[in-house]
């Protein structure tokens, strides 16, 4: 029988503002997490929850907590993934975005090391996994709320939409941990980059704590949502199937493999020009692993310039990808990437103004790279595992991309004597793997978002099922 046609007289359909909305807010505050975590990991947590007689040993135990997160994602796009593909995209993501809200809530809330020991630390290790769990499924579903609504010839300008809330994310969050610093600064007479004792007993709960604001804000506006036309015809149709995750392994692994990869170079873009640039930024110029020996407040205050950039070039990136195709667009991005992190010793040599340069080009690639993403990934995928597939694709690469390179980029960061050379290198080598990915796939720009639902002989595991609305 075949898939019934919608029109907006037979079925509410959600606005322009509402889809945008949408799916802008749930990724700012999934990007507000990960920065005010990425902030506390570099500021507070090595002190709070890690203490050793090594900074740098307790610099990578927090990191390490960090990582953790990035595991736990492909588990939550897993489950996630099978929710949205199942049930529907609306409700998946309001129980991401609660999961996310209550495991950053609780962070603010828990004992310390000296207050509690092992189990302080125990916690903060669940909290994050936790955190990272509920992030799996978040990122698909948003991009998956803005392309599915999106009209054909403007995918990637709707796709860069959730894609925005990692710049808007970092500005919040590290804005907050701006103010709260400049409210409590350090006493007379001790090192102003160092935290003060009033930010360290209780300062920097206030920026996980605010996250329940934003999360009450964001459940608001997605309680308000109704199914796209893209999933609700496949449902009707009897096309939902009944293991997606099984569906996407046996058909489309080949996408798979490909939109991780598609993934890498924006992935390790954004943690050295996020994480790695604070701690390599504030790093005293005499330390046994010289930085730059900014302080903190300087050092961020010339990040969020730069993020200014990211927003700007995200935004930049949707008509061109529109225009050009997703591939062509991301190729020449990404040879960008190659030669950036070529250049990084020459640009920082120049002083301040090189090191602002730096951040400004890092931040608009990392713009121009991620923002047709959220059209990209779910285009590789039908409609009966959307979901399933493009979570996946980007979370499996957050394990190749962010969970190994706080490793990597400090022990490259020590290996160079303090140079940053080496951790460019290493950025470049990952631009070189997404572009062998970029060659190798084919383009999705002209790709129907139902296209190929209409099924074979499946095996019995993969029968599509017919399902109601929860």
């Amino acid at each position: 029988m075949p898939a019934p046609t919608s029109s907006p007289a037979q079925a509410p359909v959600n606005s322009r503002s509402r889809v945008l909305i949408a799916s802008l807010i749930g990724t700012t505050i999934e990007f507000y997490d990960f920065y005010i975590y990425a902030t506390a990991a570099v500021l507070v947590f090595p002190t709070l929850f890690f203490p050793s007689s090594d900074p740098t040993t307790a610099l990578l135990s927090s990191f390490a907590v960090f990582g953790a997160a990035m595991v736990a994602r492909p588990i939550g796009a897993v489950v996630f993934g099978h929710l949205g593909d199942r049930i529907g995209r609306k409700g998946t993501l309001v129980a991401s975005l609660l999961t996310m809200g209550i495991a950053t809530f609780l962070i603010g809330v828990l004992p310390t090391y000296a207050q509690a020991g092992w189990v302080a630390t125990a916690l903060l290790v669940l909290m994050r996994l936790a955190q990272g769990f509920a992030l799996g499924g978040e990122w698909s579903g948003a991009a998956l709320v803005a392309t599915e609504n999106a009209p054909s010839d403007k995918r990637a300008l709707y796709g860069t939409f959730p894609q925005l809330g990692a710049p808007l994310g970092f500005i919040i969050g590290n804005g907050l941990f701006l103010v709260i610093g400049a409210l409590l600064p350090s006493a007379a007479g001790a090192d102003p980059s160092q935290p003060s004792d009033a930010f360290l007993n209780w300062g920097w709960r206030i920026p996980f704590l605010f996250s329940a604001v934003m999360v009450a804000i964001g459940l608001w506006v997605r309680m308000r949502l109704v199914e796209s036309t893209v999933f609700s015809r496949t449902r009707e149709a009897g096309l939902v199937r009944k293991l997606p995750l099984a569906t996407v392994f046996r058909n489309h692994w080949k996408q798979l493999v490909l939109g991780t990869f598609f993934m890498l170079a924006t992935y390790v873009l954004f943690y050295l020009m996020t994480t790695f640039s604070l701690s390599y930024g504030r790093t005293p110029e005499d330390a046994a692993v010289p930085g730059l020996g900014y302080s903190y407040t300087t050092f961020v205050l010339m990040m969020i310039f730069g993020v200014l950039f990211f927003a700007a070039f995200t935004l930049v990136s949707g008509p061109l990808a529109d225009k050009y195709g997703r591939r062509t667009t991301l190729a020449w991005v990404t040879a960008g990437i190659l030669v950036f992190g070529l250049v990084w010793v020459p640009l920082i040599g120049l002083g301040t103004l090189g090191v602002v340069l730096w951040l400004v080009l890092g931040f608009t690639l990392m713009g121009m790279t991620f923002g047709p993403m959220g059209a990209l990934l779910p285009e590789l995928f039908p409609t009966s595992v959307r979901y399933t597939g493009s979570g996946i694709s980007y979370n499996v690469s957050s394990i190749l991309g962010a969970a190994v390179a706080p490793f990597i980029a400090v022990a490259l960061w020590e290996a160079g004597d303090g140079s940053p050379w080496l951790v460019g290198v290493y950025l470049s080598a990952m631009a070189l793997l997404t572009l062998v990915a970029l060659l190798i796939g084919k383009e999705t720009k002209d790709v129907a978002l139902d296209e190929g639902e209409a099924p074979a002989v499946p095996d019995r595991d993969e029968a599509p099922t017919a399902t109601t609305a929860p």
